[in-house]
């Protein structure tokens, strides 16, 4: 009668060694979601609306600007000598590269100004549309403006250059991947249009199919 206790051990053994290869197995052809190449996900969308927010046309930016389509974002201004327009010609590249997508899920491209003392709505107009015509902009009164980019997480501070009032306008350089539940994601400088392009279908795809 104790061959009967040693049998049922030696079954326990082999069924427990089966079932752990078996999930080994499965391990190992369980799809593998890949990651962003430079962006960084958020756990949760996060929410931003654009009170007090002008568009470059002039015109007041509806309270569900974001809800309207997915955007990219980038906070700046007209008179930027480097990163802003490295940046606008990159995302003119990313844009075109993303044409493919069906047009809802084509990416609105929007510049917020950090210096709405001086890029009013004429000024930020001509300065996106020579990037793209269909790039938007805009500003408002500081305190709308630093809401906005207190949201973001976007830091910014005018910097005087001289005693004659010139001054410019230190800011982050990073672009916000925005859905129309809010922020998913954040890359940060430098931008490569190829990679921002790739890391973009890679997080509309978290949000809806694969792309």
């Amino acid at each position: 009668m104790a061959a009967r206790p040693l049998l049922i051990g030696v079954v326990a053994i082999v069924a427990f060694a089966v079932g752990v290869f078996a999930a080994r197995g499965m391990l190992d052809h369980a799809p593998v979601t890949p990651a962003p190449e430079r962006a960084t996900l958020y756990p949760q969308p996060r929410t931003v609306d654009v009170a007090g927010l002008i568009g470059e046309d002039g015109v007041p930016l509806a309270a569900d600007f974001f809800r309207q389509g997915w955007t990219l974002v980038f906070f700046g201004f007209t008179r930027c000598p480097d990163i802003c327009p490295t940046t606008l010609a990159t995302l003119s590249k990313t844009r075109s590269a993303l044409e493919g997508l069906p047009l809802a899920e084509q990416p609105r491209v929007l510049l917020i100004s950090v210096d709405p003392e001086h890029d009013r709505p004429d000024a930020l107009a001509a300065y996106v549309h020579f990037y793209d015509p269909r790039f938007r902009g805009a500003t408002g009164e500081s305190p709308a403006i630093a809401a906005v980019a207190a949201r973001f997480g976007v830091p910014y501070a005018k910097v005087a250059l001289d005693g004659e009032g010139r001054y410019t306008v230190d800011h982050g350089a990073g672009v916000f991947i925005v859905a129309p539940d809010g922020i998913v994601a954040y890359s940060g400088a430098p931008h490569d249009s190829a990679v921002l392009a790739r890391d973009y279908r890679l997080v509309l795809g978290r949000h809806g199919s694969p792309r």
